[in-house]
């Protein structure tokens, strides 16, 4: 795939693009069963795009909140293969999600970007829709026992604490424990590139 063609994105993210191959090559090994994803943020619609392609036995849902959903929309009509399902909006903090069940969720750089209480709204409706045996996937940096992987991923978290102080880079222990009260325990955690981490989950039948 061109960088022209990828370009070809209203809101394009360069971030995107430049992780969507080694995220890929995770969920190959990941989301080997057939069956529907429900991506959390996605963006712009690289992922969902990018990885639904190489992915023919998902089906893949697209998901963000109501005010970015015009461009996302549009970039999927028009870019995604036909195993991609036209967006949704979903706000986390809700709790009527346009799905009642799903066999995986997968969401990449969203958690740094919501609030404390977000998260775990976030990561109780996950719980409320996989199915038994599903997984959840997160990509992103993490913190691990309160403290940063790296000196950048620190300066990281300044910046989204000034843009708004209710963000910032999640502990992973956090994570696991809300998690776990959902009924899901952790399975893998990948090292990535660029400082990030992917966490899956697996929901207990």
């Amino acid at each position: 795939m061109s960088n022209n063609f990828d370009e070809r994105f209203r809101n394009y993210s360069r971030p995107a693009d430049n992780n969507k191959a080694y995220v890929l090559e995770k969920l190959k090994g990941l989301f080997l069963e057939p069956g529907l994803v429900l991506e959390i943020g996605s963006g712009a619609g690289q992922h969902a795009v990018y990885c639904a392609r190489h992915l023919p036995h998902l089906i893949w849902q697209p998901t963000d909140q109501a005010e970015y959903l015009h461009d996302l929309s549009r970039n999927i009509s028009e870019l995604a293969p036909s195993n991609v399902n036209l967006p949704l909006a979903l706000d986390v903090s809700e709790s009527d999600w346009p799905l009642d069940e799903v066999d995986y969720v997968y969401s990449a750089n969203t958690l740094h970007i919501m609030s404390e209480v977000q998260v775990t709204q976030f990561i109780d409706g996950v719980g409320r829709v996989l199915k038994n045996n599903g997984l959840l996937a997160f990509y992103g940096p993490f913190k691990y026992k309160g403290e940063f992987t790296t000196d950048s991923n620190a300066r990281f978290d300044l910046w989204l604490k000034d843009r708004d102080k209710r963000s910032g880079v999640r502990d992973f222990e956090t994570i696991q424990q809300l998690s776990g009260d959902n009924g899901m325990e952790l399975q893998h955690d990948f090292a990535m590139p660029a400082n990030n981490q992917l966490l899956v989950f697996c929901k207990n039948a």
